[in-house]
């Protein structure tokens, strides 16, 4: 294991064999081994490890899995951000909107409702990140029926609002008649004493009296359904539909600035104040 060792011996003038204490020699021996187990062992474990050292696409998989993973959680605060969002619409949908148009809000177990049966998510299960990926896709199935069901209720929202429109449009809002032309009321809606036979009756209308000639103008949008001079007391007048119930009837005028099946909006000028039909004076 260990060579001979000469010295120069210079008064003999000639090499000399070293002779070697036995303990320093065992000494060396032991040092020796040691050095060899220490650098075995250090070299072993070199090559065990060499087999799990992540190569250069398994580094760039694991960067990108942890990107992934960073995009999921972002996903998630984005979700539970719009989830906030579509409460608040859902609060004032049912306490403001429904509640204005007299519609009956929609119950919280529709809104709610969630996905039973069969495991949904059975293909997305023995994954490293199934919890996290089964938690996000949840999420997004549930917000996505729950913004179905919202967007659906603003539509019946945007009807019952267009109907409201067309009901506030037909409701008669203005007097026809216009106050600097008016003379008088002559007479309101009730009973009253027949100007003609002096007997009690029923006066379905309004009399608004006015010079002849006097612009009558239509209470509300509507279309016109009668423009004649047939019916008993009324002489010449015009009646106008205006959708939800509402007719107006326009009587004793003098003459007609409509026709029959014309459309006519609130404020338009449909005929002018006359005296016809049972009438004592103009109005």
């Amino acid at each position: 294991m260990f060579k001979t060792k000469y010295y120069y011996d210079h008064k003999t003038l000639s090499y000399r064999k070293v002779e070697t204490n036995k303990v320093i020699q065992l000494r060396n021996v032991l040092a020796f081994l040691s050095a060899s187990i220490f650098f075995g062992i250090v070299g072993l474990l070199v090559l065990l490890n060499s087999s799990i050292v992540n190569t250069p696409t398994e580094l760039s998989q694991a960067r990108e899995i942890s990107n992934y993973k960073f995009q999921f959680n972002l996903l998630n605060k984005k979700i539970n951000q719009l989830n906030i969002v579509l409460e608040d619409i859902e609060q004032r949908d049912n306490n403001v909107y429904r509640v204005l148009f007299e519609t009956n809000p929609i119950p919280i177990e529709v809104r709610k409702a969630g996905f039973g049966g069969i495991n949904r998510y059975e293909n997305l299960e023995g994954f490293d990140n199934s919890k996290l990926v089964i938690q996000t896709t949840k999420k997004i199935e549930i917000l996505t029926k729950q913004i179905v069901i919202q967007s659906k209720s603003l539509d019946e929202i945007e009807r019952l609002a267009t109907d409201k429109e067309k009901l506030l449009s037909a409701i008669p809002s203005i007097q026809p008649i216009k106050n600097n032309d008016l003379t008088r009321m002559a007479s309101g809606y009730g009973y009253r004493t027949d100007p003609f036979n002096k007997s009690r009756r029923m006066h379905w209308g309004m009399d608004f009296t006015a010079p002849r000639n006097t612009p009558i103008y239509a209470a509300s949008d509507g279309k016109v359904i009668r423009v004649d001079s047939r019916s008993s007391g009324y002489g010449k007048h015009i009646r106008i539909d205006h959708g939800f119930g509402y007719i107006t009837l326009y009587a004793h005028l003098n003459n007609y600035n409509v026709k029959k099946g014309q459309k006519v909006i609130k404020g338009d000028i449909i005929g002018y104040v006359g005296s016809s039909g049972r009438s004592q004076a103009p109005h």
